[in-house]
């Protein structure tokens, strides 16, 4: 199983690598759209620092989203995505290698820009480095919940839309929880519970996520 996830891993990294324009995009309007805001809403220290930590998430939350429909459609259209099903390797692993290529491709970058968004918004050293932090507990969780509504959405018409709708619902307690613990340690407050919170959420969609989206991706194909 270990090897059959990281073969999968590699050819989607590989993969792209080939297609660099659309693995940066995410990341380009991730940057791009959080840093329009501190040019809306003017250069007040405090009011950035107030507003930073929500508009940081919410970009993070809406550019791993951008990306998440090209998560199986490539391979869907190539006839890719029917060989891994007839494979004798468990799909459950061909899911999670999937989602460990995007984390890798898209939630990670949002992680390592993440600092400079917080130093545009005005954060202190702490509130930048549990902003971070959150998001690499919380970008996981975007991947995984985005693999279940890219394999349910699979080869339908506009499926990129329908899967903001069935997904940016999930996402609300980790987008939650992962402001929350910015806007805590900026207050002078422990941020403990709201990590807490990330972590169990990050480990029940780890558990449920792959084994839905493998049943979600053989009724797409049935």
């Amino acid at each position: 199983m270990s090897s059959v996830l990281l073969a999968t891993t590699q050819r989607d990294l590989l993969l792209a690598r080939r297609r660099r324009v659309e693995a940066l995009l995410p990341l380009g309007f991730f940057v791009v759209a959080a840093g329009l805001f501190p040019l809306g809403v003017g250069p007040e220290p405090q009011t950035l620092r107030q507003i930073g930590p929500g508009v940081v998430w919410v970009c993070a939350l809406l550019a791993a989203m951008l990306s998440v429909t090209q998560m199986f459609a490539s391979d869907h259209t190539d006839g890719s995505l029917e060989q891994m099903l007839l494979a004798p390797q468990p799909l459950t692993s061909l899911v999670i290698g999937k989602v460990v290529a995007h984390w890798l491709t898209t939630g990670l970058p949002l992680v390592l820009c993440a600092p400079l968004l917080g130093v545009m918004f005005d954060m202190n050293a702490g509130a930048i480095a549990t902003l971070a932090a959150t998001l690499l507990i919380g970008t996981p969780v975007l991947s995984l919940l985005g693999a279940v509504g890219a394999a349910l959405t699979l080869g339908l018409r506009s499926g990129g839309a329908l899967v903001f709708l069935l997904v940016l619902p999930l996402t609300v307690p980790t987008l939650i929880f992962g402001a929350g613990a910015v806007g805590a340690v900026d207050s002078g407050q422990s941020a403990q519970a709201h990590f807490s919170l990330l972590g169990a959420l990050l480990i029940l969609t780890a558990l449920g996520a792959p084994l839905a989206t493998a049943a979600a991706l053989r009724i797409s194909l049935d």
